[in-house]
């Protein structure tokens, strides 16, 4: 008891103590006291999670409040403001919904999230494609020469910093297009092929992770029954690896749309996208619009997300009963 007396009454004086010193830095540049309130709800927020967890007194349970308020405390401070009639974010003058009323009229803003979803979606889905043959290669023909240097080039993106990948892919274009005439002008389809460039290499990891977990007696005894091997992948293969489709597209849809980077460095003025828009906006300030369009697609993604982890849910719990019923 007095140990978790302790823990509690020094995360109470340090929660305080940051919000005076990011209250006090925020009084010296913006000269106004405008932060106070967002310090104070610092400190009344730790400390709520801290007793939480020492009523329950359970240490797992106070790392996991911790975790998630630091995951989702932004998201709701983003979702509260977005409800903000002031332009200014910092400033709570009272609740409006007007900049969900004019974010419906911002044609610039409308059109890049149209592009954005559209090139998220292509390069999700050609990921898919590519992710799965390489998988395939990876995990079933292991004994292939080469196979080693084939696996390090496949998943060679994930370790590699964002500004090679965007600049490499751009000396590729530049060259392709001096040698065969394509691309003429980049744009939206520079920006498809780079995202499916970087995001193959995450769904290669999902679904070769999932064929490990495979059991190849189910394969083998189509196969001897007079199977061949495109019906087998279609008919049994194929809807065992389906959570890992599911969750590998999603991966790379949200890793698509959340680029900035790599799409600055292989597109043109042509094509904008949301997030080199949102980049654009920053500078001058966050346009309040934005805060009520990530709360739009923050409810979109969270509904998809929800269907997504029941569906996996159920075909997994059918996936564990039929292997009891074997």
């Amino acid at each position: 008891m007095r140990s978790a007396l302790i823990v509690f009454i020094s995360a109470l004086l340090g929660s305080i103590v940051l919000s005076v010193l990011i209250s006090a830095s925020g009084f010296a540049l913006l000269g106004s006291g405008s932060l106070y309130v967002g310090c104070f709800l610092f400190s009344l927020i730790v400390t709520i999670i801290v007793t939480i967890a020492l009523l329950v007194k359970c240490l797992k349970g106070l790392i996991l409040l911790v975790a998630f308020s630091f995951l989702y405390i932004p998201m709701v401070i983003l979702i509260v403001y977005s409800f903000n009639s002031s332009r200014l974010v910092t400033v709570w003058a009272e609740f409006s919904t007007k900049w969900y009323v004019e974010l419906i009229h911002n044609e610039a803003l409308l059109e890049a999230v149209g592009l954005s979803l559209t090139i998220a979606a292509g390069a999700a889905s050609l990921s898919i494609v590519l992710g799965t043959l390489a998988a395939f290669a990876i995990i079933r023909f292991r004994r292939f020469r080469g196979s080693n240097l084939f696996s390090f080039m496949t998943t060679a993106p994930l370790v590699m910093p964002d500004v090679i990948t965007g600049l490499s892919l751009l000396l590729l274009f530049i060259g392709m297009g001096q040698v065969i005439g394509w691309p003429k002008a980049r744009g939206a389809m520079t920006i498809l092929m780079a995202h499916a460039t970087f995001c193959t290499a995450y769904v290669t990891v999902v679904i070769s992770a999932r064929l490990r977990e495979l059991d190849k007696s189910i394969e083998e005894a189509a196969l001897d029954l007079g199977a061949n091997p495109l019906k087998v992948f279609f008919i049994i293969t194929l809807p065992m690896i389906a959570p890992a489709l599911v969750s590998g597209w999603l991966l790379a849809f949200t890793l698509s749309l959340d680029d900035v980077v790599i799409a600055n460095f292989v597109t043109g003025p042509g094509a904008m996208t949301l997030p080199k828009l949102v980049f654009s906006k920053v500078r001058l300030g966050v346009d309040p619009q934005v805060n009520a369009l990530a709360t739009i697609i923050l409810l979109i993604v969270g509904i998809i997300g929800f269907i997504s982890w029941l569906w996996m849910r159920r075909a997994e719990k059918r996936h564990l009963r039929e292997i009891r019923m074997r």
